[in-house]
């Protein structure tokens, strides 16, 4: 399945993004677009996992510290002022300020490329196969035959796989 050396590896805490609280359009960006924007040797392959926290709160989970926050690791995180409520940790509806640790793919080719074979490997199959029925099915003596299942060899070829 996978080799140790692409195992995924946690970077250090992330915080280029600062909350304005005078801007209620901001918010806390730790996006990984913002991220290679301020650090463009940056480079994280795939995150398979993220850490997020308020950088005056780290031990406290987000999930309890009453603020809309979005963390994944499709996009790093977003906490935008609009969304934040008066109350919960700070009086204030604004983001805290948000950093984050992402679990990464090394940029290796033993780890990038066992990743493509898997989803490029299904669908050349798929298109093959289609094509040669439609090629089939243009020539006109072979486009009678494929309504009448007993006239098709292909046929008798799924029952006997399904069986076994």
């Amino acid at each position: 399945c996978c080799l140790p050396e692409c195992e995924c590896i946690w970077t250090d805490w992330i915080d280029v993004s600062y909350p304005d609280s005078s801007d209620r359009d901001g918010g806390d960006y730790e996006t990984f677009e913002n991220i290679k924007k301020y650090n463009s040797s940056w480079v994280c392959v795939k995150a398979e996992n993220i850490s997020c926290r308020a950088t005056k709160f780290p031990d406290i989970p987000i999930a309890d510290l009453g603020q809309t926050v979005k963390c994944d690791v499709d996009t790093g995180l977003i906490c935008n002022n609009k969304d934040q409520q008066i109350g919960g940790i700070i009086p204030m509806p604004v983001c805290l300020n948000y950093e984050i640790s992402v679990c990464c793919i090394p940029n290796i080719p033993e780890c990038t490329t066992s990743m493509t074979p898997s989803t490029t490997t299904s669908p050349p199959s798929s298109t093959t196969s289609r094509v040669t029925h439609s090629t089939v099915s243009t020539t006109p003596p072979t486009a009678v035959p494929p309504g009448t299942p007993e006239g098709t060899t292909t046929t008798a070829v799924p029952p006997s796989s399904t069986t076994s």
